[in-house]
C-alpha cells in the first residue's frame, strides 16, 4: 500500500503544480511587469519539472511525447493509462 500513496503524491504534486504555474501564466498575461509573480511563476515551473521527472522516472510518462526518454522495446504503452488508474490512499 506504501507505494500506491507514493504514487498519488507525486501525482498530486504533478498536478498541483502544473495548476499553479498555469494559474500564474494568466496571471502574467495580465499583469507582465510583476516581478514577484515572475518570480513565483518561474518557482512553480522548476518544481513542476522537477516532479514531473520524479513521477515519471518511477512511474513512466505522462505524456506521449517531448519530456519522458525510453528504454528498447519502446515503453510508452502500460496500461491503465495514468489517467485511467485508481490511486489508493
Amino acid at each position: 500500500m506504501r507505494q500506491s500513496t507514493c504514487r498519488y503524491d507525486l501525482i498530486k504534486a504533478v498536478m498541483e503544480l502544473g495548476f499553479a504555474a498555469v494559474d500564474m501564466n494568466l496571471y502574467l498575461d495580465n499583469n507582465p511587469d510583476d516581478q514577484t509573480a515572475v518570480s513565483t511563476y518561474n518557482s512553480f515551473v522548476s518544481q513542476y519539472a522537477k516532479a514531473r521527472c520524479a513521477y515519471e522516472k518511477q512511474y513512466g510518462p505522462l505524456t506521449n511525447f517531448g519530456h519522458a526518454p525510453s528504454n528498447c522495446p519502446w515503453q510508452w504503452v502500460d496500461e491503465p493509462w495514468p489517467w485511467e488508474k485508481e490511486f489508493y490512499m
